[in-house]
């Protein structure tokens, strides 16, 4: 079955204050995104999908298309590639765009998106997150069995590994029972607590380091995107004019599970994930993909 890899290419990441999407952070100058398209063929997908605003597809088709192009996997098959844009072309008529809105409304308006270029089972993922080899393994090997209606998947974390030592993060944490998401709550600036331990700074809520944290790997049918649709624009409706709501992916997904429409595995990953929330972060890390490419996981360039 042909998989898809849909990676979230459009975010203008302004707490890290740069461009991060396409910042050379490996030891041989690769974004965190190669590292992602390298292992997730590895595990299987044939397919990669670039969701990008209209002005930096020049970049990412230099960077990644025209390299993918030429790749071939070690069975000689090719790789797709295909892209998608994020932009306010794709707002529906009746919602009026604030006009000091600057940045797109978030990652389920991002996925929604590709909904036109993606027709096969897919993985979703943030573009400036370093996800690990073995959590791209375990979620290829559940979506070639994902039923095509009413279900998805997600690979989970543990929140004390997804922590940044430079600033608060924004996580969906989620409540699992038996490999089965029960519910998701986006807590939006997780730090440490002044009483030790972890909090939600805005809602003041105590979180456990083992909390089960969503970094937005997300495995679905081509089925979730209707009801993509419906709640974005359920959200757009109850937004108005504020220029900073956005509408999050893991809140479409719980939406879903609530109304029973959809049922979603969790599985666990033993992967290692990082990312790039402040500039800050790019130092720990470099260190740590360059100990990758010490130890041999990686090789000195990893695609053509």
């Amino acid at each position: 079955m042909k998989t898809a890899l849909v990676i979230m290419a459009a975010g203008l990441g302004s707490r890290y204050g740069g461009d991060k999407q396409t910042t050379g952070i490996g030891p041989h100058g690769e974004p965190l995104m190669e590292y992602s398209i390298y292992d997730a063929i590895r595990a299987g997908f044939r397919k990669v999908v670039f969701i990008v605003r209209p002005e930096s597809k020049p970049v990412i088709e230099e960077l990644f298309g025209k390299r993918l192009a030429r790749f071939r996997t070690d069975g000689g098959e090719a790789v797709d590639v295909d892209y998608a844009f994020q932009d306010f072309s794709s707002i529906p008529g009746f919602y009026r765009i604030p006009p000091e809105r600057k940045k797109p409304f978030g990652t389920a308006h991002a996925l929604l998106c590709a909904a036109d270029v993606v027709k096969e089972p897919f993985c979703v993922i943030n573009a400036d997150d370093y996800y690990g080899a073995d959590a791209y393994r375990v979620a290829h090997d559940a979506l070639t069995r994902l039923p095509p209606e009413g279900a998805a998947l997600m690979v989970g974390y543990a929140l004390k590994n997804t922590l940044s030592e430079n600033g608060t993060v924004s996580r969906g944490i989620c409540d699992v029972e038996n490999g089965i998401l029960r519910g998701i709550t986006e807590r939006l600036k997780i730090g440490a607590s002044p009483k030790g331990g972890l909090w939600d700074e805005d809602s003041g809520a105590t979180l456990s380091p083992d909390d089960v944290a969503s970094m937005n790997l997300w495995g679905f049918a081509p089925s979730i995107f209707p009801a993509l649709r419906r709640n974005f624009e359920d959200f757009l409706r109850k937004a108005g004019d504020n220029p900073k709501a956005e509408c999050y992916l893991p809140s479409v997904v719980d939406a879903e599970r609530a109304a029973g429409r959809l049922t979603v595995r969790v599985l666990r990953s033993a992967a290692q994930w990082f990312g790039m929330t402040y500039q800050e972060d790019s130092a720990y890390v470099a260190a740590n993909l360059k100990a990758l490419h010490d130890a041999g996981f990686y090789p000195e360039t990893l695609l053509p």
